[in-house]
């Protein structure tokens, strides 16, 4: 005889160095309180499905699908549900250096008070949120058909928690002046110096974390500077560097697409050749086919880096 499904259960999605998402699934029908529960991080919960009451200090919040809710570290809540149907999103754990990153920019004097980030419990979840959120876990969950960019996911993860907590801490009415940042020649250095690394590190997978450690700098900060200073973010710079080295490989005379994908730093050659006709318009196969030298030059010139 099979077992009944357990009531709460907790899948990872993905899991780097910065950021853990994890989906859960309750299956509690209508009833609770339940036992106290306590948490040891600091999360953000986003609802795709259901209803919840979070009950703490005598006091009883109701999380649903119109808003965010944030777990403290340390804290201690009973949870009920006000009907059947359950409940199902994702659980954003940002490490907490960079947490007090973000937080920092929103609320300076979080560093007196590093473990408890967050002085809210919800906070709003609008459309455009709501909408990210659930294509980041659709095209994560999607992976094993569509590899994923490293750079992309944290990236996208770290933009997303940053969102919601500057729409909590301002519906909160709580935040205060931002620290100076740091100066355009700072910047400007730390951009330049990604670029090398990212031009050197073509041929392997490259994580958010071990580029912003490269520069100095914080990895949820360094993701916006790069972008505005270059125009286009991070994970889709080095695409581009690596399809532009995939033309010059063609124009040489490259035959076995495979090995070419697999050393500039594609997961797969289906990930290359959906990558680089998204870029051109054509497959690899079919440049290689039937492009001269002249025409692949004239590509890789169109190609902005």
């Amino acid at each position: 005889m099979s077992r009944p499904p357990l009531p709460l259960t907790f899948t990872t999605l993905y899991e780097s160095p910065l950021v853990r998402l994890q989906d859960y699934i309750c299956r509690s029908t209508q009833g609770g309180p339940g036992e106290e529960e306590q948490y040891a991080e600091n999360t953000i919960v986003l609802m795709r499905h259901g209803v919840f009451c979070k009950h703490f200090g005598g006091r009883t919040v109701t999380a649903d699908v119109n808003q965010a809710v944030f777990f403290s570290k340390g804290s201690t809540v009973r949870v009920s549900h006000p009907t059947d149907c359950g409940d199902r999103g994702t659980v954003f754990t940002v490490v907490p250096r960079v947490l007090r990153d973000i937080v920092r920019e929103l609320d300076p004097s979080v560093d007196d008070h590093p473990d408890r980030p967050f002085p809210f419990v919800t906070g709003p979840c609008d459309s455009n949120a709501f909408w990210r959120h659930r294509e980041l876990v659709q095209r994560i969950a999607a992976s094993d058909v569509q590899p994923i960019e490293p750079l992309w996911a944290d990236a996208t993860a770290l933009q997303l928690s940053a969102d919601i907590l500057e729409s909590a801490f301002t519906h909160a009415g709580v935040i205060s002046r931002p620290r100076r940042a740091a100066t355009d020649l700072e910047h400007a250095d730390r951009t330049e110096a990604a670029k090398e690394y990212l031009a050197s590190s073509m041929g392997r997978r490259v994580t958010l974390d071990e580029v912003a450690k490269a520069v100095h700098a914080s990895p949820f900060h360094f993701t916006r500077v790069f972008q505005q200073r270059v125009g286009i973010p991070l994970h889709r710079y080095l695409t581009r560097l690596r399809l532009r080295a995939a033309l010059d490989r063609l124009e040489d005379g490259a035959d076995d697409l495979t090995a070419l994908a697999l050393d500039l730093g594609f997961s797969s050659h289906a990930h290359f050749t959906d990558a680089f006709r998204k870029e051109f318009g054509k497959t690899p196969s079919e440049v290689r086919r039937s492009a001269s030298p002249r025409a692949l030059r004239e590509m890789r010139k169109n190609l902005e880096v």
